[in-house]
């Protein structure tokens, strides 16, 4: 038996531990895969032998062993891997490789968006670039469902059992009303917004996001008086203007009421980076990600995050110090 016949088999052999480990029964499970219940059990026995462990309890009723549950468990998600792989592997050899779904949220400007669908379309002309706007939480549900191919993730973010494209820095000032006392200043510390309230997304849109900003806030001396959310950027700028708090933002708007504002130091940043599946990812994913990168670093003050010279865990969601 060829090696690629082999693993077929043995592949095989796990489909049908899988619906004996479902059933615990061996009779309904025959059933269900439409065999004979004598080949089913020799089956599982020899698996059981290759694997050097047994993974069912044969007694009145049939029961998973140690070892049959920690099978079951990796069982699933290398199937998942192999279904997900042969189906891409089909479906580029029928040339039907044409949609990457990808997130990005909602407060990408329009001219960068469109810089992306530009680029792309240039570089991957038979792929469609399906774009749609989702929340950083939002995003990694629909990765980790395999209901999206790519994301445009805020950071810091989990990203377990994904692959992370070049993450952006961007510096982001503050946005408040011209009238307030502080615009008259060049720049600000974020000390020098204390007794302000802050006008910023909901939590729940971005955790991690929105967890590092509130402790550099507090860490540098401006604990918000009170914070309002909005996820609509024309509904932030409401917030402003009727005084309920002071917003950041990377860059000034294009809009007399209000006034932007730099923070000394770059204490804070945004980072964003395209995120995609390890396992079986689509072929244009990390295409779609190094495009974003040169997109987003062309604001003039956004910088791409050099890699770790090593790589350790906590690496993928904060910059060393």
């Amino acid at each position: 038996m060829t090696g690629y016949r082999r693993s077929v088999d043995h592949l095989r052999s796990l489909r049908y531990f899988l619906v004996v480990a479902e059933e615990l029964h061996f009779g309904r499970a025959a059933d269900r895969l439409g065999i004979a219940q004598p080949p089913l059990s020799q089956r599982v026995k020899r698996l059981e032998a290759e694997l050097g462990a047994k993974l069912f309890d044969r007694g009145r009723r049939v029961t998973l062993t140690e070892a049959g549950e920690v099978l079951r468990a990796e069982a699933r998600d290398l199937l998942s891997r192999w279904d997900r792989m042969t189906a891409l592997v089909a479906k580029a050899e029928r040339g039907e490789m044409d949609a990457l779904r990808a997130g990005v949220p909602p407060e990408l400007p329009g001219r960068m968006l469109a810089a992306i669908l530009t680029r792309f379309a240039e570089e991957c002309p038979a792929v469609r670039l399906d774009l749609q706007e989702l929340t950083t939480a939002e995003q990694a549900r629909l990765l980790a469902d395999r209901a999206l191919d790519a994301g445009l993730l805020q950071l810091p973010a989990d990203v377990v059992g994904l692959d992370l494209g070049p993450a952006i820095d961007t510096p982001l000032g503050v946005l408040l009303p011209r009238d307030s006392p502080l615009a008259r200043r060049a720049s600000l510390r974020l000390e020098d917004l204390a007794g302000e309230g802050l006008v910023h997304s909901p939590r729940a849109a971005a955790p991690g996001s929105y967890d590092a900003l509130l402790r550099t806030c507090w860490d540098h001396g401006f604990r918000p008086a009170s914070i309002r959310h909005a996820r609509n950027p024309e509904f932030v700028l409401g917030l402003v203007l009727a005084g309920h708090g002071v917003a950041f933002e990377p860059a000034a708007r294009k809009e007399p009421r209000v006034v932007w504002r730099p923070l000394a130091g770059d204490v804070l940043r945004a980072r964003t980076a395209f995120a995609w599946p390890s396992t079986s990812p689509h072929p244009q994913a990390a295409t779609l990600a190094g495009i974003a990168a040169d997109v987003l670093k062309d604001d003039g003050v956004s910088r791409i995050v050099p890699e770790p010279k090593e790589t350790r865990p906590w690496d993928v969601f904060y910059e060393r110090s």
